[in-house]
């Protein structure tokens, strides 16, 4: 699989992102999205091999869309700089915890797991999971192949102040003012360009389903 390729692509993309280039270059575009098309599904087998929620799941069910959406532009280049899927039952736009991967030259590659911005509802049940069953928490984000994978911890957004409806002095107070549940990687260029790759990715994943199923029994909770 020629992740140089893909690579080389979005390098040119970020140096050229106009719409005249792109239309110039519409081939090498497709063949640089099928190889991510490639990438993802090696990812997603390997990945419903332990995780039975994505049993089901397309790749194209994964993939994002390589035009910036408006909502969330902020500069005037019409295309992101990478190529990024969202294992997620459901599809890249479902409401649930999974698992993310975005390939983007210059090493700033990444794979993720957990909950970006969950809307107000999901994050209320997130917290009371974290506050109800803090014990299950910690074990998770504490344990040894968790913390390699993942040595930054959790990442995102966070509460200036408590949340409301939770003691300022609670011992998981600081994990209870996050706005996001998640976890990343990273990955230099070379690291993708290695024929394992895709199994790396899978690896990690696999070390991060205790975080994801975690959320996702948060989640499905009843009111």
């Amino acid at each position: 699989m020629d992740h140089k390729f893909l690579l080389d692509f979005l390098r040119n993309l970020a140096a050229n992102n106009h719409k005249a280039w792109m239309d110039e270059h519409r081939a090498d575009y497709h063949r640089a999205r099928a190889v991510f098309s490639g990438l993802v599904q090696q990812v997603l087998t390997g990945t419903q091999r332990f995780e039975p929620e994505l049993l089901g799941l397309t790749v194209p069910e994964t993939m994002f869309r390589i035009n910036k959406n408006d909502r969330f532009q902020q500069s005037n280049e019409p295309y992101k700089r990478h190529m990024g899927a969202s294992l997620t039952q459901g599809g890249r736009h479902a409401p649930r915890a999974g698992y993310f991967l975005a390939v983007q030259p210059g090493g700033q590659t990444w794979i993720g797991a957990g909950k970006w911005h969950p809307e107000p509802a999901a994050l209320a049940r997130i917290r009371q999971e974290v506050h109800y069953n803090g014990a299950a928490f910690h074990e998770i984000r504490q344990h040894a192949e968790f913390q390699q994978h993942f040595p930054d911890g959790l990442e995102g957004d966070k509460l200036q102040r408590p949340p409301k409806g939770y003691d300022k002095d609670d011992p998981d107070i600081e994990w209870l003012k996050l706005k996001d549940f998640v976890v990343t990687r990273s990955f230099t260029d070379a690291e993708v360009r290695r024929p394992d790759f895709a199994d790396r990715v899978v690896e990690t994943f696999q070390v991060a389903q205790p975080f994801v199923r975690f959320l996702n029994e948060a989640l499905d909770a009843p009111e």
